[in-house]
């Protein structure tokens, strides 16, 4: 190794002059540089003895083996160099779960606790410093409590410099407070959508909104999925014969939605139940309009709560003359007594998503749950790729 001494230079050295240094500026204004003038003050040339000019030693896998393992320098610039990010709150992990392996990755580590007072506490356990991520959160029953969890999600990781972040909302709670039907009432949906904005969310990921207006409140992107894609699919397996099926819209404000459902159905006719609410919750079937006599009859909502209006619906078409009675939700709120009505024989089969998790309890014979995981993974993909997510339901 070459010997390095220092000795004074002498005052003629031209090491021992001022230097100007042109940098770029880091943040440039009107002009593309900035002059920067730095002097430099040498105290002396470099002197070596055994005539080798001095060199930098190169630090690699030849030179040191061992100290820079070769599985980390074969992941760069591969598939496990990615960007993406995905995390789950305490909501619906099995689904989040299920989206990070239709994705080929596994879920970010997060610790979610709550205090012996109840408040909650996030924090992320691997960096996202410039990553893109993605948060698994329904706002789901205990609705509050998730979308509080949610909201502490997003401000940690926009403390942790995340370079997107995205809220992936299943279901998104308080979506049927979208107007205002009565004096003096709140609109629900807008304050929430502002809360998710103010949080530091750059883009919302939705499934099946109560109402498209509901997007409009956010003064951010936001991407739309359908569920019907997958109940369609579970459908068509089915040995049903296309002239025997009936689409019936259980409200009228649902039959754009049931109309949608029914072009895509082999193009089946459309019934719509009319219906007069009394309160919240409380549902008084009045008629049908529509023929269902016959035929199989296929109730589309967007959720199920009670299950008050699709039970009503269901005994209507029956007095009708329906033949089997199937009812489609992509949300399965469950609230009581909604097993008891939906198991007391109404219907041939309940098909719903895992948007919301179903409990064990909450399970009975005649219920399907399919799962939207390779939609919204699908989705998050394209989102993180920018390629169109319109396409997928075309």
């Amino acid at each position: 190794m070459a010997s390095l001494t220092l000795s004074p230079a002498p005052s003629s050295s031209l090491l021992s002059r001022p230097h100007t240094l042109l940098s770029r500026s880091r943040f440039p204004s009107s002009a593309s540089f900035s002059l920067f003038t730095t002097r430099c003050q040498f105290f002396g040339p470099l002197r070596y003895n055994n005539g080798a000019p001095p060199c930098i030693p190169v630090i690699n896998e030849s030179s040191l083996p061992g100290l820079l393992p070769t599985p980390r320098l074969q992941e760069i610039g591969g598939k496990h160099d990615t960007r993406l990010r995905i995390f789950s709150g305490t909501a619906n992990p099995a689904l989040a779960q299920e989206i990070a392996s239709y994705l080929g990755l596994e879920l970010g580590k997060i610790k979610i606790k709550r205090f012996a007072d109840g408040e909650i506490y996030v924090q992320l356990q691997e960096s996202v410093r410039g990553c893109d991520v993605f948060l698994v959160q329904p706002t789901c029953p205990p609705a509050n409590e998730n979308l509080m969890e949610l909201l502490i999600m997003i401000d940690a990781c926009r403390r942790a410099s995340a370079k997107n972040i995205t809220a992936v909302i299943p279901y998104f709670g308080y979506a049927r407070a979208d107007r205002k039907t009565q004096g003096r009432e709140s609109i629900a949906a807008k304050l929430v959508a502002n809360l998710i904005t103010e949080a530091g969310a750059n883009r919302v990921l939705a499934c099946d909104l109560h109402s498209g207006q509901s997007m409009g409140y956010f003064d951010i992107p936001v991407d739309h999925v359908y569920g019907q894609p997958v109940i369609l699919d579970y459908l068509a397996s089915k040995t049903i014969c296309s002239n025997d099926l009936v689409v019936v819209s259980p409200d009228v404000g649902g039959v754009a939605r049931a109309r949608a459902f029914a072009k895509k159905l082999s193009d089946a006719p459309l019934a719509i139940v009319d219906k007069r609410r009394h309160g919240h919750n409380v549902a008084e079937v009045m008629n049908l309009i529509g023929d269902v006599r016959g035929k199989v009859a296929v109730m589309v909502d967007d959720m199920i709560d009670t299950a008050g209006t699709i039970a009503k619906g269901a005994s209507l078409l029956h007095q009708e003359g329906a033949r089997e009675v199937y009812a489609c939700s992509t949300h399965a709120v469950f609230s009581p007594p909604a097993i008891e009505r939906l198991s007391s024989g109404l219907f041939q089969e309940v098909i719903i998503t895992n948007t919301i998790p179903v409990l064990e309890q909450k399970s009975f014979p005649q219920l399907t749950v399919l799962s939207v995981a390779n939609l919204l993974g699908e989705t998050i993909w394209r989102v993180y790729d920018d390629c169109s997510v319109s396409s997928i339901f075309q």
